[in-house]
């Protein structure tokens, strides 16, 4: 029971981020407005960790397993790709190479922060 409230309350966050973007019609995804809803309830005490971290857990655990399906819809608009394969990955292989140097910088500058703290 306890694992079913825990899914319970991050489905109503999610759908109260669909229902934000439906009904403001912000240019951002509603899953998207969903984890930042998250994140604010989480900050500010309304929603503890202890109230989802189980399913959280479970779901970060098994979570190659959320990409199937966006691996069946890329099949299936193979057609829709074609002709564009260069493109696609040359923006894979930049931002890739982007994030990997954003992600070193900001860990150097954190290990830089935390020595001179301590």
């Amino acid at each position: 029971m306890k694992y079913i409230a825990q899914f319970a309350i991050i489905l109503i966050i999610c759908y109260l981020g669909e229902l934000i973007h439906n009904f403001l019609h912000i240019p951002i995804p509603g899953n998207v407005l969903g984890m930042v809803l998250l994140l604010i309830l989480l900050l500010t005490g309304v929603v503890r960790l202890s109230m989802i971290e189980d399913v959280s857990n479970f779901m970060l655990k098994h979570l190659s397993f959320f990409f199937i399906p966006a691996g069946v819809g890329l099949i299936t608009c193979f057609t829709v790709l074609e002709g564009k394969w260069t493109a696609l990955f040359i923006i894979s292989v930049v931002s890739t190479f982007i994030i990997a140097v954003v992600t070193g910088a900001t860990v150097q500058l954190l290990i830089k922060r935390r020595q001179s703290v301590e």
